[in-house]
């Protein structure tokens, strides 16, 4: 028997997709979410710098500013409520050269013009006074109080445990080859078969344009940028206590040093346009020069372990601003060109897209009964309190004792609950992002055995072939 049209197919389950999808579900309509990975939150959403921008520096008067803007603040209260790892670390602009210092009074007035007016000038003996393990050399700064770091991982996992809790279908490892229109109905054709629909919503991330031609848009063509990152080991993070940031270029924000939720300290991103949008290797040449960038702005980096390093890809295109509109005509949506500030804005980028859709003749018609809840989320971070911290969890439950990653303290509680979780991980590279396992200074050398015994018990592939 075939399935009668969805209302609305989600293409694409990053934070973006997954903050659409989650946003619509407050309203009487029948959703399926896809992907073309076995995970939510892969792509650019798992890989970037974990920041929640106040959008202090973002192009006045744009859509990416607006939405920022709005998307932190929302994003703040959803993540208290679903217990998404945030610590507000505030950041420092710091300026190394005259011209640099002379570029600050503009980024301040950029930023009140954005509506964030809690920048503040900094002296380089306050930033030293800040930041006393500051290399040599910093001339002053800028004071950008409520930059925050924040957990990329559990965001999309929450925004899908929240949607998947509603009733939206979640399909993986499901990529759109192609699209008909059959009536008043749009046919997807995907990896798992089609999927029919009466509305399409374009979240693809670096595939975006690619879903965008085939709803006959020419409109941006994503242009991968690449950055890598290096993961510095726990011992670091008493280095440093805010986001240090450099005063950004017309291409790039250049590379920063930012704490991280899990303790660590990192150190990038790197700015490389690279042709293949899979191409996400760390290369000696990116790697030495981040080396090279952080021992000029925290010596003491060049003394610290290398737990892992890494690299994403950016949604970055021929345009300036993210590239979001309704055809009204075609029932088709696109939220393109969302490069690295997606994380933050996602829950604006996903508010703006109902209201367009709305306007576009989508009814919108809110749930009889529902009410807005975020799932209460897995805690992962460091500055909470985790399972095996808790002897009251311990005792009502001993698996939440039983220690099985012993670098990053995740215990078989937690690997259990995730297995079973709504959402489940797909592999390894899934679990880990839902309780760290694996995830420390031994990248799962002492754990990977028993981790593996866990996820074959449950059914989860683990070999090369594994999803």
């Amino acid at each position: 028997m075939t399935r009668p049209p969805a209302d609305v197919v989600i293409i694409g389950a990053g934070v973006v997709g997954t903050a659409i999808a989650r946003t619509l579900a407050a309203y009487s309509l029948d959703l399926v979410l896809l992907d073309a990975a076995s995970d939510v939150g892969t792509g650019t959403s798992k890989a970037n710098t974990a920041i929640l921008h106040t959008g202090f520096d973002a192009k006045p008067g744009s859509l990416e500013s607006r939405l920022l803007s709005r998307g932190c603040g929302l994003l703040r209260s959803y993540a208290s409520a679903a217990r998404i790892p945030v610590e507000r670390t505030g950041a420092l602009l710091v300026a190394w050269t005259p011209d640099q210092v002379a570029a600050l009074p503009l980024i301040g007035e950029n930023a009140r013009r954005n509506g964030y007016r809690a920048v503040r000038p900094l002296a380089a003996a306050e930033l030293y006074a800040r930041e006393p393990a500051l290399g040599p050399g910093a001339l002053g700064g800028l004071e950008v109080p409520d930059e925050s770091i924040i957990c990329p991982w559990t965001t999309p996992l929450a925004f899908a445990t929240e949607a998947v809790g509603a009733g939206v279908r979640l399909l993986l490892s499901a990529r759109v080859t192609g699209v008909a229109a059959v009536g008043d109905v749009h046919e997807l054709a995907t990896t798992r078969g089609p999927v029919r629909c009466r509305w399409v919503v374009n979240a693809a991330g670096l595939g975006s344009d690619e879903v965008d031609r085939m709803f006959g848009g020419d409109g941006f063509t994503i242009r991968p940028r690449r950055g890598e990152l290096i993961v510095f080991d726990k011992l670091a993070r008493t280095l440093l206590r805010s986001i240090l940031l450099p005063v950004p270029t017309a291409r790039t924000k250049g590379v920063l040093v930012a704490p991280t939720v899990y303790g660590n300290v990192l150190l990038g991103p790197t700015a490389e346009d690279v042709p293949d949008r899979s191409d996400t290797a760390t290369t000696a040449a990116g790697l030495r020069s981040l080396l090279a960038a952080g021992r000029r702005i925290l010596p003491g980096l060049a003394e610290e372990e290398v737990t892992s390093t890494y690299a994403g890809l950016r949604a970055a295109t021929e345009h300036a601003d993210y590239q979001i509109r309704v055809d009204a005509s075609r029932r088709y949506a696109c939220a393109g060109g969302i490069r690295s500030t997606g994380l933050s804005a996602s829950l604006g980028i996903a508010e703006h897209v109902a209201g367009l859709l709305d306007e576009a003749g989508l009814e919108l018609k809110p749930r009889p009964g529902f009410a807005v809840s975020p799932p209460v989320m897995p805690y992962i971070g460091e500055a909470g309190v985790r399972p095996y911290q808790d002897a009251a969890t311990i005792a009502a439950d001993p698996a939440y004792g039983q220690i099985v990653c012993h670098c990053e303290r995740v215990t078989r509680g937690e690997i259990r609950d995730a297995l079973a979780g709504p959402v489940p991980p797909a592999d390894p590279g899934g679990l880990r992002r839902r309780t760290r396992a694996g995830n420390g200074r031994c990248q799962g050398f002492y754990c990977g055995a028993a981790v593996s015994r866990l996820l074959s018990a449950a059914g989860v592939g683990t070999g090369p072939g594994a999803p």
